[in-house]
């Protein structure tokens, strides 16, 4: 399903050099939490909820429901050697604990969980990258914050293939400043070898690149997105395709981001 809103394409100039290009809305029930697509089909995320729709034809054509009390916040999903992974956490309970949920997204079951217990913060979102395993822990000022801890412990780590931790890194100020009280809620490495990575509320998107030295990711370019934060993920098969969705009209809306100009350092 294509879609065209009227005002909105023009809007992501800042760091590129063309337009952004909705390509799909859709209508989703569960669009409360993030967006995965595998290409064909969109994944929505609420908490204990994954409805699977069609971008064909915008219809939702399975869904997933779990117990809420075992699945109480899943945040942000991708795909990766055929499976569904989930970012989830046990938000806004305190000590925060942080799990990958795994999926069929063809049986659209729950096959198994990695427990990653208490620790970082929250679990938002999880990104793959040479190899690497990237994951974004939220902190908050408020609900569902621990004592001692804002959003400025907000981390973005680094994990192997048995989610041992082998790295990680602060975001910037700017960022920080941009997100509180809350963090971030998705984000996704894109094929230029920069991390995308959005707020709770916000409608635009970070760019981000590793540092020559120290722990504290740099700020290369903020984008407009015709959405507000959230969980986000790229498409597979459309070449700079990037999902989120609208938490206030319950919509999945995917957008063409333009290459992005990144400064010399």
């Amino acid at each position: 399903m294509r879609a065209s809103l009227a005002g909105i394409a023009a809007l992501l100039l800042l760091g590129s050099t063309a337009q952004a290009q909705i390509v799909h809305s859709l209508d989703a029930d569960e669009a409360r939490q993030g967006i995965s697509s595998d290409g064909t089909h969109a994944y929505a995320i609420d908490n204990s909820r994954i409805g699977k729709y069609d971008l064909k034809t915008g219809q939702r054509i399975a869904q997933w429901q779990g117990e809420p009390a075992l699945f109480p916040h899943m945040n942000a999903c991708t795909l990766a050697e055929r499976r569904l992974l989930c970012a989830a956490s046990n938000f806004p309970k305190v000590p925060m604990t942080s799990a990958i949920e795994i999926f069929d997204p063809v049986k659209m079951t729950h096959l198994s969980t990695i427990s990653l217990g208490e620790g970082i913060g929250s679990l938002t979102w999880i990104s793959r990258k040479d190899g690497v395993w990237w994951a974004g822990f939220a902190n908050y000022d408020n609900r569902g914050g621990e004592p001692g801890r804002d959003h400025r412990y907000s981390a973005v780590v680094k994990f192997d293939d048995q989610w041992r931790r082998i790295g990680g890194y602060l975001l910037p100020d700017a960022v920080l400043e941009r997100m509180k009280p809350m963090s971030t809620s998705g984000g996704a490495w894109g094929d230029d070898g920069l991390l995308y990575v959005t707020g709770h509320d916000r409608p635009e998107v970070y760019v981000l690149r590793p540092p020559k030295a120290g722990s504290t990711l740099e700020l290369v370019a903020t984008l407009p997105i015709p959405f507000e934060g959230q969980a986000i993920d790229w498409d597979p098969k459309q070449k700079r395709l990037l999902w989120g969705i609208s938490r206030k009209d319950r919509k999945a809306i995917a957008v063409t981001i333009p290459p992005v100009d990144v400064p010399a350092r």
